[in-house]
């Protein structure tokens, strides 16, 4: 990730930093200066604002100085960061992240602090769990965003449908009724394993184990097949590209034509949604959770977000730590989540947020089974190299599931058995 050029960066700094720019080490000044390295757009300059007003005013001695990050090149700058070199003494990484850099035995232990003062046992597992490393709590989370489903009134209202399904079996009917006029019932392009990966663990299956300190890949458990049939009988029921994942072609692209009934995505794409077709308007869209096997109870998703770490380097720890507990904290998370849109870090807040999209999002985030990613440091080689695309599109054309399934998970256990 690189920093934005330097006026803007230094604007923004200043932005955040009530007290100025000008206290820096030598300068006379007592104050503890808490670097924090925030990515960009993850939250708005009014939240940051109020959050450094409101926690300078309460901590006098201290000094908020807030740097935004471009998530392109993170990961080398992230660790050289860990290393001693420019580090900061807080850093938001993404919750799938933090195992890869707890590797480096650069991250402050939190566990303490996640026990005593954070409440630790309600946070979402997808946020927590990522964070967790050998029992040793290393990432604090601070936001959740999750996958819903984006439907278009309109088409929904000609087709004389008025209730949202509540459980697989209602979607399938459901976007089946939607798929005819010219409409597509659901755009689904055939390797969103994001969206897979819900469905799997919805039906009690994982996308790789750990037993014994190994990880091998599980997409051939019969849990995890019954995932990828429900995804197929889904896609089925539109026109999404077999060969294709969320980005070929973009898919809120698609969905802006007008002629989609309904697209899985977090809510922040109805944005790219309404620019791409002004046409559109805000309220031409409503939103759902996923909804899972069970009716009334939404289905498992992938949780993504964000974690704070603590580099073990930082000039100033301590008073990082608290910094740390007060951006996740009930306060801060409630302000948090009504500014950007997001999932609080805890279960009990859910309800402190309004608006359809967000309440989607929140019970698809509360749902059980809902996770990140598996939580081995070679997990991003997995994404990288990705073996589970190909085997989607295998079985979507006709392939043999179960054979496919052990090519794929034959490729993730070798992946996430190799070394750096």
């Amino acid at each position: 990730m690189r920093s934005r050029p330097v006026p803007t960066s230094v604007a923004l700094v200043c932005l955040v930093s009530l007290t100025g720019c000008g206290i820096i080490p030598g300068t006379g000044s007592d104050k503890t200066t808490v670097k924090i390295w925030l990515m960009k757009d993850s939250a708005s300059d009014d939240f940051l604002e109020r959050f450094t007003k409101q926690y300078e005013k309460e901590n006098p001695d201290v000094d908020l100085k807030v740097e935004f990050q471009e998530w392109t090149g993170i990961g080398a700058k992230v660790n050289a960061a860990l290393e001693g070199k420019d580090t900061p003494e807080i850093i938001e990484v993404g919750n799938t992240q933090v195992a890869q850099y707890a590797e480096s035995d650069g991250l402050t232990n939190l566990t303490v602090e996640a026990t005593r003062d954070l409440g630790q046992e309600d946070w979402l597992p997808g946020l927590a769990e990522p964070g967790n490393i050998g029992g040793a709590q290393f990432g604090i989370p601070w936001y959740a965003a999750n996958r819903v489903v984006i439907y278009n009134k309109r088409i929904f209202q000609e087709a004389g449908i008025t209730a949202l399904p509540q459980s697989q079996e209602e979607w399938l009917n459901t976007t089946k009724r939607l798929n005819k006029n010219g409409n597509q019932g659901i755009y689904l392009p055939g390797q969103d394993w994001y969206a897979l990966a819900g469905f799997i663990w919805e039906e009690g299956g994982e996308l790789a184990v750990e037993r014994s300190g190994t990880w091998e890949g599980a997409l051939d458990s019969e849990a995890a097949l019954k995932g990828i049939k429900f995804y197929k009988e889904l896609q089925a029921l539109g026109a999404g590209p077999v060969a294709g994942d969320e980005r070929t072609p973009l898919q809120s692209g698609v969905f802006a034509k007008g002629n989609v009934a309904q697209l899985i995505d977090t809510p922040g794409a109805a944005a790219a949604i309404l620019k791409a077709n002004p046409a559109l308007k805000k309220e031409d869209l409503g939103y759902f959770p996923i909804p899972g096997k069970d009716k009334g109870k939404p289905g498992a998703v992938f949780t993504g977000g964000s974690d704070l770490i603590v580099p073990e380097r930082a000039d100033n720890r301590a008073a990082a730590v608290e910094v740390v507990k007060a951006l996740a904290s009930e306060k801060w998370q409630i302000e948090l989540a009504r500014a950007m849109n997001y999932v609080p870090n805890k279960k009990s807040l859910a309800g402190q947020v309004t608006g359809e999209s967000n309440t989607a999002m929140a019970k698809g985030a509360g749902a059980p089974g809902s996770k990140a990613t598996p939580n081995s440091p070679r997990w991003a080689d997995v994404e990288l190299k990705n073996p589970i695309k190909p085997y989607m599109t295998a079985v979507l054309k006709g392939a043999n599931p179960k054979v496919q399934a052990e090519k794929a998970s034959d490729a993730i256990t070798r992946i996430l058995a190799s070394t750096l």
